[in-house]
């Protein structure tokens, strides 16, 4: 089975307090053999990115209205006029509040989406092909 990668660069607003943000450029990641994740490796000034992974379907629902509990939050606002979506990440290192343009991320949800319809995602792990062959034996 190949396997398909869709990656978007951008730059994302990490939130210091109202009014005031630095950029960080980062990288989303979709890998089809990995189907309900989406990754998204943050390029900050240190020795190693910070890498974060979740639901794809929160990052998807969260384009529209207010989802995530816990470590990662994801909902929809307005910047200066536009469309922007809020993530918030939490862990025991500490917490961050990113901003990214709507349309940037929508866009490459599409593409993943068009990569891996809703509801296909089970297909991509070959499950049903590795209990086949096991059975075989």
């Amino acid at each position: 089975m190949r396997h398909t990668v869709v990656e978007r660069e951008l730059e994302l607003e990490f939130i210091l307090s109202p009014g005031h943000s630095v950029p960080v450029p980062a990288r989303l990641c979709y890998f089809t053999d990995d189907p309900y994740a989406v990754h998204i490796t943050f390029h900050i000034d240190s020795l190693h990115p910070v890498h974060w992974t979740f639901g794809r379907d929160l990052l998807v629902e969260g384009v529209f209205r207010p989802c995530g509990h816990g470590d990662v939050r994801v909902w929809p606002s307005k910047a200066d006029g536009r469309s922007v979506v809020l993530v918030a990440l939490s862990s025991p290192d500490g917490d961050a509040l990113l901003q990214a343009p709507a349309a940037q991320v929508s866009a490459w949800l599409e593409r993943t989406l068009r990569a891996v319809p809703p509801g296909t995602e089970g297909e991509q792990l070959g499950l049903d092909d590795g209990l086949a062959e096991l059975l075989a034996r």
